[in-house]
């Protein structure tokens, strides 16, 4: 054999790994290639009916991905099948991410959910309830105490859900100024009387963060979650190389018989700009898998991996109701709680639940604004078909 032909068979060996290369990377980094055809049965029907565009199942114990599906379209219209790795908006589920960095701060002893908010942005300290409205005129007084982090926690703080400064979109201003139009916004009942869903008192958890770790909002999740965790796909700005696998969003037709193309309205575009701000109550995007890493998290205690990124005792507070007995919602601190579930929901049909007795996690992601058909039963399709195939209870 000449020189020649060994070397390039030595070139041709050396494009072979490295073209393979990623291919392996992505391999390890999945938590799991395995696949449940009874899963992704359960969805194709919603498909095929051009009820649902696409979606990602995942489903997951305490240590290990059991299962990861993609049935349907990232793009319909350019017919690209839906892929386990694509990105979507999460919306709301981004609320248990910023609570579970607020109560990092308090494991730190930096915080307590007890104090009242304005300890920490004094801003709020003259803020005004209101007590009577009509067309003309609003009545105020000063709320009998005031709120605190409990309350912007756990949407009993009496605020709205956003100002009338948000708009057209929810991240049109920085942090400090969404969080200071707050104050200047009259709460609409005294804090703690009331549930009444609010971005407005997860922004303002997001906004302490900053304050007391005298860091941006994003930077510190970044740094004390994503990165650790492995959320490498988590952010508030995808990035250009992540764009092709960003789903798009769907909503029903004018007749509601099937599915048309549509934006995240409540965000603004170019999605990658940079001088679109974090919004800590909704402007994440994320993946199954690292949706998922987050849930391990959460189920293990705060534990994953042996590292402890939250005491047990402030798993509990996030997970436990906290709206009392008095109001029927089931609400943690940035989660929804009830029984032996918890979890959180998006705006775009996004899902993630944890069953505490099962000891199972299910993620569903899809991009939908509402559902034409029965598209709407596509997640409870999802979750029955997991249950059924996974779903005995952990001793």
């Amino acid at each position: 054999m000449t020189s020649n032909i060994r070397s390039r068979l030595r070139l041709t060996a050396l494009f072979t790994v490295l073209a393979v290369m990623p291919l392996l990377a992505y391999a390890e980094d999945s938590p799991s290639a395995s696949s449940s055809k009874k899963i992704s049965a359960a969805l194709q029907p919603f498909v095929d009916r051009q009820h649902l565009a696409g979606a990602v199942m995942l489903v997951a114990d305490r240590e290990k991905v059991l299962s990861l599906d993609a049935v349907g379209f990232v793009d319909v219209a350019g017919k690209k099948p839906m892929r386990p790795d694509a990105i979507f908006w999460i919306a709301s589920q981004s609320k248990p991410i910023t609570a579970t960095a607020f109560m990092m701060l308090v494991d730190e002893g930096k915080v307590r959910l007890d104090d009242p908010v304005q300890k920490y942005l004094p801003e709020f300290k003259d803020q005004w309830l209101a007590v009577e409205r009509d067309q003309e005129h609003v009545l105020l007084r000063r709320p009998k105490h005031p709120m605190t982090i409990r309350h912007i926690l756990s949407h009993t703080s009496g605020l709205p859900f956003k100002s009338a400064m948000e708009q057209p979109t929810l991240d049109g201003l920085p942090l400090r100024d969404a969080v200071r139009s707050y104050a200047l916004t009259p709460l609409q009942s005294e804090p703690g009387a009331k549930y009444a869903y609010s971005n407005a008192g997860i922004n303002i958890a997001g906004r302490i963060v900053e304050v007391v770790s005298k860091m941006h909002y994003e930077e510190f999740l970044d740094k004390r979650l994503f990165q650790p965790l492995g959320m490498k796909d988590t952010t508030y700005w995808p990035s250009k190389d992540q764009l092709p696998r960003l789903a798009k969003s769907y909503r029903p037709n004018a007749d509601k018989t099937g599915l048309e193309e549509t934006t995240i309205t409540q965000l603004r575009y170019p999605l990658t700009d940079r001088k679109r701000y974090p919004v800590p109550a909704g402007g994440l995007f994320s993946t199954a898998s690292d949706v998922a890493r987050f849930c391990q998290m959460m189920l293990n205690g705060g534990v994953i991996r042996g590292k402890r990124y939250l005491s047990e005792a402030a798993v509990k507070e996030l997970t436990s109701k906290q709206t009392g007995d008095a109001l029927k919602e089931g609400y943690g601190l940035g989660f929804s709680t009830g029984g032996d579930t918890f979890g959180h929901g998006g705006a775009y049909s996004t899902n993630m639940s944890i069953n505490t007795k099962h000891g199972l996690i299910t993620v569903f992601m899809v991009q939908h604004a509402g559902f034409p058909g029965d598209g709407y039963k596509s997640r409870s399709a999802f979750e029955k078909a997991a249950e059924k195939e996974f779903g005995s209870p952990k001793k």
